[in-house]
Formats: C-alpha cells, sequence, structure tokens
C-alpha cells in the first residue's frame, strides 16, 4: 500500500509541475459567447453522453484555466465549472487547439480561457456587466504566470435574433464590444476570431 501511495503522490507532483511549467509560456486564447462557444455538443436531454470526437480529444500542449483561475489539462466539457447553469458538452475550443498545434507547433503550449455562457446577448458582454468584468477577471488571471494573449474566440449572435430592434443594433454592439476588449487588454491588433452560422435561408 505504502509504495502504491508514494508512486501516486510523485504522479501527482510531477503531473502538477509540468503543468506549472507548461503554462509559464502558453499561448493564452479566450473562449466566450453563448452556448455554441459553451459548448452543447452531444447533449440530449439535459445529458451529456460523453462522446468526445477525435480532434477534441485530449492533448498535454492544451491546458484550461478552471474557475478557481488555476490551470490544468484541459479536457471536454472545457466549460463545465464556468457556465454551471445549464448542462456543458462538446464545444469548438478543443479542436480549435488541436487543430492549431497541427498546423503550427510553434505554439507550443495552448492556453484557454472559458468564458463562454449560454443564452446570453451582446448587451449583456457589454463593458461594466458582470460578464464582461469576469472575462477580464479570468483574462487578467491567466496571465500572471506568463504567457501571451493571443486572441479572442467569439461565438455569439443567436440571442439577438429575438428581436428587430436588437438584430439590427447587433453590429454596432458587436464593434464596441471588440473595442473594449482591445482597449482593456492594452492589445489594439488582438486577433479576433468570429463564427458565423449558416443562415438557412433557400436560394
Amino acid at each position: 500500500m505504502l509504495p502504491l501511495l508514494i508512486s501516486y503522490t510523485y504522479l501527482l507532483l510531477s503531473t502538477n509541475i509540468y503543468i506549472a511549467d507548461a503554462a509559464a509560456g502558453k499561448s493564452i486564447f479566450i473562449l466566450a459567447g453563448q452556448s455554441n462557444m459553451s459548448g452543447r455538443g452531444g447533449v440530449v436531454n439535459l445529458t451529456w453522453d460523453g462522446y468526445v470526437p477525435r480532434e477534441s480529444s485530449p492533448n498535454p500542449s492544451i491546458l484550461r484555466l478552471s474557475a478557481n483561475l488555476s490551470w490544468e489539462l484541459a479536457g471536454e466539457p472545457l466549460h463545465r465549472d464556468i457556465d454551471v447553469a445549464k448542462v456543458c458538452g462538446v464545444g469548438p475550443g478543443m479542436a480549435f487547439a488541436n487543430s492549431l498545434l497541427g498546423k503550427d507547433p510553434r505554439f507550443g503550449v495552448v492556453g484557454l480561457v472559458p468564458c463562454a455562457i449560454g443564452g446570453t446577448n451582446i448587451s449583456e458582454w457589454a463593458r461594466g456587466g458582470g460578464l464582461y468584468n469576469q472575462m477580464m477577471r479570468r483574462t487578467k488571471a491567466a496571465v500572471c504566470g506568463g504567457g501571451v494573449i493571443r486572441g479572442l474566440l467569439w461565438y455569439q449572435g443567436e440571442s439577438d435574433t429575438l428581436t428587430l430592434e436588437d438584430a439590427e443594433a447587433y453590429k454596432k454592439r458587436l464593434h464596441r464590444f471588440f473595442e473594449d476588449v482591445r482597449v482593456d487588454l492594452r492589445l489594439p491588433l488582438l486577433p479576433i476570431v468570429q463564427v458565423k452560422c449558416p443562415n438557412h435561408i433557400p436560394v
């Protein structure tokens, strides 16, 4: 029993040391938006089926910032302790990070900062609001131990299609949001990847 305990303790310490070392030089990406970013893949009848596609598989070079602001090895669901009011499943974050490292290993270790909350509209992400402040707090905590913010992945907009007023104001509100993020992070050229869903309008 004692040798087993010693082996487990050594493995745990080795893993924590690896994560701490890896986190120091990570490339950080913010994941923000609503349910599609948070991850609903595989969720049926309020239950996640547990299936993780190959492109979203865990990778020792991909970390996630947990709700308690500590780095850990990333795995689906990435938003499990962030979007806590909903059932989370597979989202685009892990597939993005795996694809990025596959195309350019020079990114080294990728640090993902989950911030998405399902069912939110763009007004709820405005500067000074709760979601914006939480995203900023988490992002600034992410760089405390080292690393560089490389980009923001934004997947949101469905909640702004419910009224014509919100739909027409979306572009202006979104541009303001992007500008505020770049100003508050002091990264005027921060790359932003915005996902657009197909409009399903028949031709």
